[in-house]
């Protein structure tokens, strides 16, 4: 049963949540999106979109220009009700598949081709612009509103990271799970297009000791505070 946050304030700004895989970067931002009445914006999903559609033509995935094209070429539709998960390829709804193993392992590259960051960045920008919004990604603090009132980058121990990414997954081998996250994070740190890194001005939070309701209430309280702080400037 969702808990009701309808006696709760509304928070008029934006929050850019970024941060790598199995820090809880997704669950905490939704259950703060509805915390604060907001959006929420999932801008990995917008890249599992766009990946599900280069894997479907079959494109070269080290052929920038073609994965470029395919995905202009698509149209990808995310909610932002933050009681229900959304996303659309081409009028489809393609939710399940973009958490497929497949899908999961072409995504760094995908992602990694700037004209497709480009593209999508310019549609996160017009949703995040239309109302009060907590983002979260790879790299919303950073480029895609970096002007957020509160940026936080999420982090945890490697070891929290694989045991909540294996759980999601389903795969009982920790060590695969480790190497994994590790492969992704270098990829996700070195690409030269929006690399994963620290925003500046952001604040740290480490979640490996933590639970979700604590991270969300530390969260919503630091969003009050930033826009109570912003609103005396």
């Amino acid at each position: 049963m969702p808990t009701d946050f309808s006696e709760a304030p509304e928070f008029r700004g934006v929050v850019a949540l970024d941060g790598p895989s199995g820090t809880g970067k997704s669950t905490v931002a939704k259950l703060l999106a509805r915390r604060l009445r907001t959006q929420y914006l999932d801008t990995g999903a917008m890249y599992r979109a766009a990946t599900v559609a280069v894997l479907r033509a079959g494109v070269d995935l080290e052929d920038p220009v073609a994965v470029a094209t395919e995905v202009a070429a698509s149209r990808i539709d995310v909610g932002t009700d933050p009681w229900r998960r959304s996303i659309q390829l081409d009028g489809r709804d393609v939710e399940r598949e973009i958490r497929t193993a497949a899908t999961t392992a072409a995504v760094s590259a995908v992602s990694a081709v700037q004209a497709v960051r480009t593209q999508l960045v310019a549609q996160q920008r017009l949703i995040i612009g239309r109302a009060p919004t907590v983002a979260e990604g790879r790299d919303i603090g950073s480029v895609v509103w970096p002007d957020a009132e509160l940026k936080v980058y999420l982090t945890a121990r490697e070891e929290v990271r694989a045991r909540r990414r294996a759980g999601e997954l389903g795969d009982e081998d920790l060590n695969r799970v480790i190497q994994s996250l590790r492969r992704r994070d270098d990829f996700d740190s070195s690409r030269a297009a929006s690399p994963l890194r620290r925003p500046d001005g952001s604040t740290e939070v480490d979640t490996s000791e933590l639970t979700i309701d604590e991270v969300v209430e530390l969260l919503a309280s630091l969003a009050f505070q930033a826009v109570s702080t912003a609103d005396r400037a």
